[in-house]
């Protein structure tokens, strides 16, 4: 059996003894899109299969720097940090080609912490989309970027002074990649051997960055392939003495990294929802309200998608990222990017998105507000043909420009309660107020040289 064939519990009961396993590597994500996990014994697994398992609920209270949240109430020292439970998924069942023949399980937080896990969060969005009559595909695309260091050098450097893989700006060179090409196979046959393949792979305008488009799939797997991508090309590039980043903007002499979304709706005999050959731009009426309900939202559910202090700094004019919530057919300058083609091509591209989304999250939005759209009517104004960012645009299409002011937002938001549950959205409204406070107490490099001698 291969583990992709493995849907039922008693499919991964199967599996884990035709390989004799002694023990199986399971996982949950993380507010932030980590993967924390362990190995457990077989035994352990197969009880687990049937019964579920207990994973401390801290997972769902700290930071990506395991301090604990002082502003939350689903857990902290209040709580005294119990158990949550979590149910194993075996559909999420996937190889793990750098261990032999080990395997990988997900699981999702159950119970009273289903309401703030960013997996079922995504899920409820999806379990609502299909009660519209409609099934959601997705794909994510990340630029990600390489360097000749390892997690002791770039600390030991305090992250100044790296070495990138590569030299220079260089876009789609195929001399890059064909030195690398060792490299490159080796990222291409781990993501087919764990069931995130790639669609397309190059490199993008800068020293030593990738840029990786994972094949579409439904949209819980979409989220699955994004979030387990990071973790495993850190994985492969650490093991090869390498480090990659997947931060928003890493440098400010350089763009920032995009990890966009590409979503698209079906009815439920497959048929495309976006797609009307009679109508402008091929714009079905309900793709129309898709993204009207995007482009509305898009202010007020931004900190779900621009999750971290960093993001905000490749929020600018100029660095191929969006500053306001625009759209166009075919424009890369927009927020939203409506893609033209037959019934099998018609999407939107969600380019708000960066390398450092949690993609559960993110799709949740990227879906979940064009749901909204679609059940409002939202009409949107006419697409911007051209460079956007010259565009003036009214207040209400204006982004948060901090981590705190789009928290704030969240907070007061009635459509993320609405879509994603009063719980989830205190919850992790809270811990994007927390981590703009970490960061307020930091003492920075341009502070330093601001102001050390002259002020």
């Amino acid at each position: 059996m291969q583990p992709e064939e493995v849907r039922t519990a008693a499919q991964a009961r199967a599996i884990v003894e035709e390989r004799g396993l002694t023990h199986v590597k399971v996982g949950v994500f993380d507010n932030d899109g980590i993967l924390r996990g362990k190995y457990i014994d077989r035994a352990k697994f197969l009880g687990a299969l049937e019964k579920g398992l207990g994973f401390c609920d801290v997972v769902l209270g700290w930071d990506s720097n395991d301090q604990q949240y002082d502003n939350v109430t689903f857990t902290g020292w209040h709580t005294a940090f119990p158990d949550a439970p979590v149910r194993l998924l075996p559909e999420t069942c996937r190889a793990l080609p750098l261990e032999g023949d080990m395997l990988l399980f997900l699981g999702e937080f159950a119970g009273s912490a289903e309401e703030v896990c960013p997996r079922a969060v995504l899920r409820r969005v999806l379990a609502r989309a299909a009660a519209m009559g409609y099934g959601a595909d997705a794909a994510a695309e990340y630029e990600f970027f390489l360097f000749r260091e390892t997690p002791a050098s770039a600390r030991a450097k305090h992250y100044r002074g790296l070495e990138n893989l590569t030299p220079g700006y260089f876009g789609y060179s195929v001399l890059r990649s064909s030195v690398h090409a060792e490299l490159y196979h080796e990222l291409l046959k781990l993501a087919a051997d764990m069931r995130m393949p790639i669609e397309g792979l190059h490199t993008e305008t800068g020293p030593g960055v990738i840029e990786a488009a994972l094949h579409y799939s439904e949209a819980l797997e979409a989220a699955d392939r994004a979030a387990l991508f990071k973790t495993f090309v850190k994985v492969l590039a650490q093991r090869r003495g390498l480090m990659a980043t997947f931060m928003a903007k890493w440098s400010q002499q350089l763009p920032g990294q995009s990890g966009h979304l590409h979503v698209s709706l079906a009815r439920k005999d497959g048929s495309s929802v976006f797609h009307d050959a009679a109508s402008a731009h091929g714009m079905s009426q309900e793709m129309r309200w898709f993204v009207g309900g995007q482009l509305a939202l898009m202010p007020e559910l931004l900190a779900m998608v621009a999750s971290t202090v960093n993001s905000y700094s490749r929020l600018v004019p100029g660095y191929w990222a969006p500053t306001s919530a625009t759209w166009g057919v075919e424009n890369r300058t927009c927020a939203l990017r409506v893609i033209t083609g037959g019934p099998n091509a018609q999407r939107v591209e969600y380019r708000i998105a960066a390398a450092d989304i949690n993609p559960y999250l993110a799709l949740a939005v990227a879906v979940g507000s064009g749901l909204w759209g679609i059940e409002h009517r939202l009409e949107p104004d006419e697409p911007i043909s051209g460079n956007a960012y010259d565009r003036k645009l009214p207040a209400e299409r204006q982004l948060p420009r901090t981590l705190t002011e789009a928290a704030e937002r969240l907070t007061h938001s009635r459509a993320a309660q609405e879509l994603f549950g009063a719980p989830f959205v205190s919850h992790f409204a809270a811990s994007r107020e927390w981590e703009e406070r970490e960061f307020r107490r930091a003492v920075t490099d341009w502070e330093l040289e601001r102001y050390f001698e002259i002020i």
